[in-house]
């Protein structure tokens, strides 16, 4: 089951992209973020390097594991403060779960349970890749360029998307809670999935067993691999670091491909930032697809994963079908 998310679960992967998991409890939310580690690429020699500093620094380099070669992944529990997320401490300030999930992901289960300030501490690393701390002793600058995944229920008892079902919430209680994920930290997500229930087919029919994280990881890697060479001979690296300008003049989309996305700009269902995001998802599932360049329906299947309004863009080759 969950095809929808295991396909934005598998795009998030190959252009290091935010991702929101919303849905009722035992849908999988948790499961399919654990899962993601396991189809990232294996770090370069320079990433290793920096992970493995900043997890020396932290204290928690496992003993015998001089270098770190994984993805990290950092799962911090919903009543963290926003110094364990972001770093600090008394004396020389220390890495906080931003830098420790550094190159890898960082998951936030539970999300608007999470305090608002500690919440919004989040967006200035996403933008910038880096958190600067200071404090009596002294200023220091550490890196924080992750993946972030949010995992949230519809409603505080979780059950509101059952069509109603069993959900008492009353609706200023669920605006209020949804409200938890300020708008600001929402516009630096850039896919967005609703997570249904699991069918019983799906759970225990012959054919309910999906994709091994292998075979994922591969499709992933040959995503990333045509990334690099477009982007060879500049600083960024994946598709989620590429500016939006760069996107609008350098690489540009296939012809009317963006005619959605303005009608949508217009509408006002997208801002200038999530126009520039929309292009880097789309430019990660033409990657996905093997194409030169996004044309409409990878631009149509960003927006969808976006908005969560139905374009009828069909899911990349592989993804779940």
């Amino acid at each position: 089951g969950q095809h929808a998310a295991r396909a934005a679960l598998e795009i998030a992967a190959a252009g290091g992209h935010h991702l929101l998991l919303s849905g009722p409890p035992g849908a999988g939310k948790t499961m399919l973020a654990e899962r993601l580690p396991g189809i990232l690429p294996p770090l370069t020699r320079r990433e290793s390097l920096e992970v493995t500093a900043v997890h020396s620094v932290a204290g928690i380099l496992p003993p015998g594991e001089p270098l770190v070669r994984r993805a990290p992944y950092c799962a911090p529990h919903h009543s963290a403060t926003m110094q364990s997320l972001v770093g600090g401490g008394n004396g020389l300030p220390r890495p906080g779960a931003v830098s420790v999930a550094h190159r890898g992901v960082l998951f936030l289960d539970e999300a608007p349970e999470f305090a608002g300030k500690a919440l919004d501490a989040l967006r200035q690393p996403l933008e910038s890749g880096h958190v600067v701390i200071a404090r009596s002793a002294g200023v220091i600058r550490l890196p924080a360029r992750f993946q972030m995944i949010l995992a949230a229920n519809p409603c505080p008892c979780g059950r509101h998307t059952l069509h109603g079902a069993g959900c008492e919430c009353p609706a200023s209680m669920i605006r209020r809670y949804q409200a938890r994920l300020s708008g600001p930290l929402l516009d630096r997500v850039d896919l967005r999935v609703e997570v249904e229930p699991v069918r019983r087919e799906d759970l225990l029919g012959a054919g309910g067993r999906g994709e091994p994280s292998a075979t994922v990881a591969a499709r992933v890697l040959a995503a990333r691999q045509r990334t690099a060479a477009r982007l060879e001979g500049t600083p960024w690296h994946s598709n989620s670091e590429v500016p939006g300008h760069e996107l609008r003049t350098r690489w540009l989309t296939a012809p009317g491909a963006l005619t959605g996305a303005e009608r949508d700009m217009e509408r006002g269902l997208l801002t200038a930032r999530g126009l520039d995001r929309v292009l880097r998802v789309a430019w990660t599932i033409a990657d996905l697809a093997g194409a030169d360049r996004p044309d409409t329906g990878h631009v149509a299947l960003a927006l969808e994963l976006r908005t969560g309004i139905s374009r009828g863009a069909p899911l990349p080759t592989g993804s779940g079908t």
